[in-house]
């Protein structure tokens, strides 16, 4: 079952469309759209100019001697894939990369990413793009005709609430791709809280009436967190503040905060003072909700 209307968040695009298949007898129009398919999906999203394209695999792909699948590992293995995501990235955002963009899901937990590490040491690059496409999560999911797609933001059977909330981290918005509209950048999305297999708030995405997901945690292990005041206000509830841009104002060259993000904890009848200090020091309010 999809988990809350997938406009808010950030999924719309991957709820309505259908997985692409290639069957015997398709016509060059059907590959043509395959190859299109596969190039938004392994590539993340991100745009492909003309002369980046793989034509030579396109051209054994239309003649039926590469299938779907030996296509996306063509792309995967590529200079293309490799400059844009191996070579530019940190090596565990390159992880949760290729997670995404080969299985279409998130990592389950940090010891299947280690296990990506460990191979890319002793066995290299191609060895560990093989070992995505060659997996059996792979083969049952995909098979040799079917384009990857993403998958893991709905709830699902075996599945974990940490592998759930992951994938909200690593994909958001049919706008958004692998390159561009990310905070994380080329440094990994999940961060510290990988390490130690936590999981993470599933927030909306950025628009111009929410901050959103523009609020990074810490990559630290725990999210700064302050509490102000003792307990709830006469109106009872204390709320979470969740603050992100942090950066040294026109007064101090170097900030005192080590880390960008922050989370406060503030009593309703003190969140007008919290509001006017936050802005003053330069940070940006990502949200507020009861705690």
């Amino acid at each position: 079952m999809s988990f809350g209307p997938a406009s808010l968040l950030g999924v719309e695009r991957f709820d309505t469309d259908s997985p692409l298949e290639l069957f015997p007898g398709d016509p060059s129009e059907k590959k043509e759209l395959l190859i299109r398919a596969i190039y938004r999906q392994v590539l993340g999203n991100a745009y492909v100019m003309e002369s980046e394209r793989q034509l030579v695999p396109e051209s054994q792909f239309k003649l039926g001697e590469l299938s779907v699948r030996e296509f996306v590992r063509t792309i995967a293995k590529s200079e293309l894939y490799r400059a844009r995501f191996f070579d530019a990235c940190s090596r565990y955002r390159y992880i949760e990369l290729s997670f995404r963009h080969l299985l279409g899901r998130a990592p389950v937990d940090f010891a299947e990413m280690r296990e990506h590490a460990e191979r890319l040491d002793t066995l290299g690059y191609e060895a560990d793009i093989d070992s995505f496409i060659d997996c059996a999560d792979y083969q049952d999911t995909f098979g040799e005709s079917t384009v990857p797609y993403q998958r893991g933001w709905k709830t699902e059977c075996c599945g974990t609430m940490q592998e759930f909330t992951w994938t909200f981290q690593l994909l958001r918005g049919a706008s958004s791709s692998s390159l561009k509209g990310n905070l994380s950048g080329n440094s990994s999305r999940l961060g510290g809280n990988a390490f130690i297999n936590r999981p993470l708030s599933v927030i909306p995405p950025s628009s111009i009436d929410s901050q959103g997901w523009s609020f990074r945690p810490s990559e630290n292990f725990q999210d700064p967190q302050t509490r102000l005041g003792t307990g709830a206000s006469d109106q009872g509830k204390i709320y979470k503040v969740e603050v992100t841009a942090y950066r040294a104002n026109a007064i101090r060259r170097i900030s005192r905060y080590k880390k960008s993000n922050r989370t406060y904890f503030v009593p309703f009848d003190k969140l007008s003072q919290i509001y006017q200090q936050i802005h003053r020091e330069g940070g940006v309010i990502a949200s507020i909700t009861p705690s």
